[in-house]
């Protein structure tokens, strides 16, 4: 008989040693093998500066319960590990540390920042895995990936290469998100919009009389919540349905301050019913206005350097931070009598994901991927059900993106990440895209080259993941027998960022999807229902729930009324209630095991068995038939509080 088991449940020890005998023998790992049936799920890639919060929490118990599931059921069941290099994340990182030592980033110079990026990387890159192992994660750590690592290299370098030869990735100027912080554009799924407190000024232009003088009796009148950019402004836009401006279209006005006339143009982007129905035209600093411009070739005239202060463009404001330029700009139209009135207005702000930083819209050259051509198969996947997602109200989520998609601005002013294979001439600046420096330009024969110096935004590695993770661009074996992976476990506050991306990569570079179902789960929040964040300081950490209960007891907690899709609460109380369940199912093997003692254990016939035992057993399998049906439904919270009824109501307190 084994030992006997101690009195009371104590987690601590008892998990990690049996880890670590699942580790020895192997249990995670799975090789390519025909004869049996192959269930694939890639771990969405924690990031290297990480550390394990609930949300991470939460992911990877759903991925380890529907994993162990099917290893159960005799799949060949392999769950990719792997992490992600988080570009601005990590190299924001890295600039706090050197300015804790006194040093910039540009005075230590790229190669030198570099070298310390990859010690960051060495030294913190493991220390989520070893707090994913904490919570039991049963992934196949022998195959662990990273997103900068050789062969995820050789991916990237691939695709960035076979959409530039299909002309799916371009460079040019568009209109793109500029943080003046963290110094990069961003994408747009990266901007995140918040509901502030700010003003509509109401300001006049002058008129410009046919004979060339300014008028002082004739204007027009706007309203904007950025006064600042009309120094950028090159037109005025009016609705050519619209009886009250018809006949001053092509009449042009003076551009106060900077004194530059400025046409007025008929659009119907113009909404006759709001304000006065003139909308100021800057196609430098605002999306809407870029497209504007472009219909009426407006020149682009960019007011901002690089950290949001006013540029030689701005005249006498050159040098002004932009909203001291905006205090200053107000006051001299009110000085000047062309400040109409001001009202408090509500209006989204766009800010940085990363530092929350008022992002600037600007016109800048940056690298693109042309995304009308490769959206549709991913449009059309889930509309025809070759990708299922679940709950199926994202769909909705899903194509309202799909349906508005605009070209994907890839280009980061970083350094940490992968460099973009594109290549200049010295001698004649002809440009060349390639997986390796060319040893001849193509136009002029020279043979000195300078590589771009921006890197590729982080998810268009993430993008890669389900497949350069098994071997891809190579034919491999492991790419053959698990790809398509079958489900994706994740948040739904990433959907713009990775899976729609990862997507449309499926389709374009393997032709088909890269995963059949995708199980959206929602955020994790405090006990009022609040988003757990710093700001807060209402985040509780996964690792202390573990200490102190166990991860059992944090897995259980997590799992427990979860629905997908759904946003749910977490307090202290509920792990502790999963904590007692723990020792209740501890309490009950131990009774069994002394009873056990001495005794022969076998198998009873049907004659044998006592009307309880037979009840026991029909309990059983129909929880059994049932939490089958709840799991491949995806119906994880449901499939739990089946067994935890039948462990601790039926089993324990009837049948014990």
């Amino acid at each position: 008989m084994s030992k006997e088991l101690a009195k009371t449940y104590d987690p601590h020890g008892l998990e990690d040693r049996i880890y670590s005998k699942w580790l020895k023998n192997k249990y995670f790992h799975a090789e390519v093998d025909s004869s049996k049936t192959p269930f694939t799920i890639v771990i969405p890639p924690p990031n290297i500066t990480g550390q394990l919060h609930m949300g991470h929490a939460l992911d990877n118990t759903m991925q380890d319960i529907l994993i162990r599931y099917k290893r159960m059921q005799g799949y060949n069941a392999l769950w990719q590990p792997g992490t992600d290099h988080a570009s601005i994340a990590t190299e924001v990182k890295i600039i706090e540390t050197l300015k804790e030592e006194g040093i910039k980033k540009e005075d230590l110079g790229r190669e030198k920042f570099l070298e310390r990026a990859w010690e960051w990387k060495k030294e913190y890159g493991g220390r989520i895995v070893e707090q994913l192992k904490k919570l039991g994660s049963s992934c196949d750590w022998d195959r662990e990936r990273f997103t900068m690592d050789e062969g995820c290299n050789r991916a990237v370098t691939e695709v960035f290469c076979n959409l530039y030869d299909k002309g799916l990735i371009y460079k040019g100027s568009r209109i793109i998100n500029w943080c003046p912080v963290c110094n990069t554009s961003i994408s747009d799924a990266e901007v995140e919009y918040e509901d502030q407190a700010g003003h509509f000024w109401h300001i006049k232009y002058p008129f410009i009389e046919d004979d060339g003088s300014v008028s002082t009796t004739r204007f027009i009148e706007f309203a904007t919540t950025r006064p600042e950019t009309m120094l950028g402004d090159t037109a005025v836009a009016v609705n050519p349905e619209d009886d009250r401006y018809k006949d001053i279209i092509g009449k042009k006005l003076m551009l106060p301050f900077i004194n530059r006339e400025l046409p007025i143009v008929g659009d119907s982007y113009v909404d006759m019913e709001f304000g006065t129905g003139v909308v100021k035209i800057t196609p430098a600093h605002d999306p809407n206005d870029f497209e504007v411009g472009k219909r009426h070739n407006l020149p682009e005239v960019n007011i901002f350097n690089d950290d949001a202060t006013i540029n030689e463009n701005g005249g006498k404001f050159c040098g002004m931070d932009r909203y001291e330029a905006r205090k200053a700009i107000v006051k001299e139209l009110e000085e000047m009598g062309l400040l109409v009135s001001i009202e408090d207005h509500s209006h989204n702000v766009g800010t940085h994901d990363r530092c929350k930083t008022t992002i600037e819209p600007m016109v800048k050259k940056q690298w693109f991927v042309k995304m009308d051509e490769l959206i549709g198969p991913a449009e059309e996947g889930v509309r025809n059900g070759d990708i299922r997602l679940i709950p199926k109200r994202m769909e909705k989520t899903y194509f309202n993106w799909t349906e508005n998609i605009r070209d994907w601005c890839i280009s980061r002013q970083l350094w940490w990440g992968h460099r973009i294979p594109a290549y200049y001439c010295d001698e004649c600046g002809e440009v060349a895209v390639a997986k390796k420096m060319p040893e001849k330009c193509p136009k002029c024969g020279g043979i000195h080259f300078t590589q771009d110096p921006d890197t590729l935004d982080t998810w268009f590695s993430s993008a890669l993941w389900p497949f350069s993770t098994l071997g891809w661009p190579d034919d491999t074996e492991e790419l053959k027998y698990f790809y398509p992976t079958d489900v994706l476990v994740t948040g739904y506050d990433i959907i713009f960022f990775w899976v729609i991306r990862m997507i449309f990569s499926g389709y374009e570079h393997m032709g088909e999807r890269p995963f059949k179902t995708v199980l959206f789960h929602g955020l994790i929040r405090d006990s009022q229902g609040r988003k757990m964040s710093k700001s807060l300081g209402n985040g509780i950490d996964p690792l202390e729930i573990i200490d102190k209960y166990g991860a059992d007891a944090l897995r259980l907690t997590l799992i427990t009324g979860n629905a997908p899709g759904n946003d749910m609460r977490f307090y202290y109380e509920r792990v502790e209630a999963s904590r007692n369940f723990a020792n209740k199912v501890w309490n009950a093997s131990r009774f069994i095991m002394m009873n056990m003692e001495g005794k022969t254990i076998t198998k009873p016939s049907a004659e044998e068995l006592e009307p309880v035992d037979k009840w026991i057993i029909s309990k059983l399998n129909s929880v059994v038939r049932e939490v089958t049906e709840n799991l491949d439904k995806f119906e994880l919270g449901i499939a739990v509080q089946k067994v935890y009824d039948f462990i601790w109501d039926e089993f324990c307190d009837w049948y014990i």
